[in-house]
């Protein structure tokens, strides 16, 4: 997959890459070194300009994520964490929408956005 640019983070996304990282140390799926060099790797993409951390305005996008979870997730069984990742990449005008959950991509897609599994 092949996006023009830096591919664009939110600050709440690292955040739960960082703690999916550190929970898989936790469940031993992989060592604590490997865990560093992950989270070493994700620092220098943002480093070198190929990734770029997403400021959303929050009240806003909580109240899209209420606003979303009215509408869709009866329908389409999505998680409140899926959910506010896709009312943050609405908050920040995104076309695209990069994701490997089922879910959370059938959101984005009734929501208008492209949907990308790398």
């Amino acid at each position: 997959m092949r996006t023009p640019g830096a591919l664009p983070i939110t600050r709440f996304g690292r955040a739960e890459i960082v703690n999916s990282v550190s929970l898989a140390v936790h469940r031993k799926i992989i060592s604590s070194e490997g865990a560093r060099s992950a989270l070493d790797d994700l620092n220098a993409d943002v480093r070198a300009g190929r990734r770029s951390l997403a400021d959303a305005l929050w009240r806003r996008t909580l109240d899209l994520a209420a606003d979303l979870s009215e509408r869709y997730t009866a329908r389409l069984g999505t998680r409140s964490l899926d959910v506010l990742h896709v009312a943050t990449a609405i908050t920040l005008g995104m076309k695209q929408f990069v994701t490997y959950d089922e879910r959370q991509g059938a959101l984005a897609k009734v929501t208008g956005m492209k949907v990308l599994a790398p």
